[in-house]
């Protein structure tokens, strides 16, 4: 089967490649891939600024078919449609994180895509708490969408409070960023977003999504429009899901007294910030990396209720033989979620 790869540490060194099918143990499950989405943290890897365990396969986010099951397997069968959840493979399942869901902060876990083989490729084998059967009226290219919901939902309803009315920023319009208006407006917020010149596509996507106002912080003064849309007060939250360090900045800046910032972001790299503007505003700061067994859990409620509408959201689909294509759709940032499909 094919497989896009990291070969090896360093800028680049992404091949799509031909490697053995993997095989399925007796408490492991083979999934199919159907759909697999490309995430930022794809990006940081191929420039090298997410540390990874090359050779590896890429890719995290992905829906699929069970192909194969191990005689121990008794949750799902071969033909059952799944999502699939990829931040608690290679977790010890044992220590205080695990034990009460926050697998993400496990200090042995690699990680599906990360530091071992991901959905970048035809089949995956994953173990049985990783699996979860989807209905039929969900489609595999929302399925697929799973886990950055997770990331958002747990950003957006479990860290902050962040409530009906309040005035949000958010910082990035990727995919990510996209999400979270996405929740934020079903929260009845008003929503900011920001970009730069070169979120055009983006933000104009924003705007179809429900953002109440977008803003080009290169060619628009967004402390003008904080203080105009917040009577002077500065907004009540600030998402910083762009991993800039002039992202950061602006955050802390349009922040309110007593205001919330939740990074969600990766910034990849050592950045500069006045720190006392967290003692000096009361500010509370939050680190939304990943996701809990929680989160996971209430996503799968969110996506069996079709409470989001995600069809706009996702822009481009590719095959993965045209991998490269959507890896440069996605750092020149002229589309929403891209997703990849295997094609013979």
């Amino acid at each position: 089967m094919k497989a896009l790869m990291k070969t090896k540490r360093g800028y680049g060194n992404m091949e799509l490649l031909h490697v053995p099918e993997p095989e399925c143990q007796s408490d492991q499950i083979k999934v199919k891939v159907v759909y697999a989405g490309i995430c930022g943290t794809d990006l940081h890897i191929n420039h090298d600024t997410f540390t990874s365990s090359p050779p590896v396969i890429v890719g995290h986010e992905f829906s699929g078919i069970v192909s194969e099951v191990g005689e121990n397997i008794t949750k799902v069968k071969p033909g059952d449609r799944v999502s699939v959840l990829p931040s608690n493979a290679g977790t010890c399942r044992k220590c205080e994180y695990c034990k009460i869901g926050h697998y993400w902060v496990c200090e042995h876990r690699k990680g599906l895509g990360i530091g071992m083989n991901g959905c970048f490729t035809e089949f995956v084998v994953v173990q049985e708490d990783m699996v979860f059967k989807i209905p039929d009226h969900l489609s595999f290219e929302f399925a697929a969408l799973a886990e950055p919901i997770a990331v958002v939902t747990q950003a957006v309803e479990e860290l902050a409070d962040i409530s009906l009315g309040d005035t949000v920023l958010v910082s990035g319009p990727g995919p990510i960023g996209l999400l979270c208006l996405l929740l934020l407006k079903k929260k009845g917020c008003k929503v900011i977003v920001t970009g730069t010149e070169t979120d055009d596509f983006r933000l104009a996507l924003a705007k179809k999504l429900g953002a109440d106002i977008v803003v080009d912080v290169n060619n628009g003064n967004l402390t003008e429009v904080i203080q105009r849309e917040t009577q002077g007060k500065g907004v009540d939250a600030a998402l910083e899901c762009a991993g800039a360090q002039a992202s950061v900045n602006a955050c802390f800046e349009a922040l309110k007294k007593m205001g919330k910032y939740v990074q969600v972001g990766i910034i990849g790299k050592s950045i500069e910030l006045n720190f006392d503007t967290i003692l000096y505003k009361h500010l509370q700061v939050y680190g939304s990396g990943g996701h809990s067994m929680k989160t996971w859990e209430r996503v799968m409620k969110i996506l069996n209720q079709n409470s989001l509408e995600l069809s706009e959201l996702i822009t481009h689909k590719y095959s993965l033989n045209d991998w490269e294509e959507a890896f440069e759709l996605c750092e020149n940032k002229s589309c929403g979620k891209v997703l990849l499909f295997y094609d013979e």
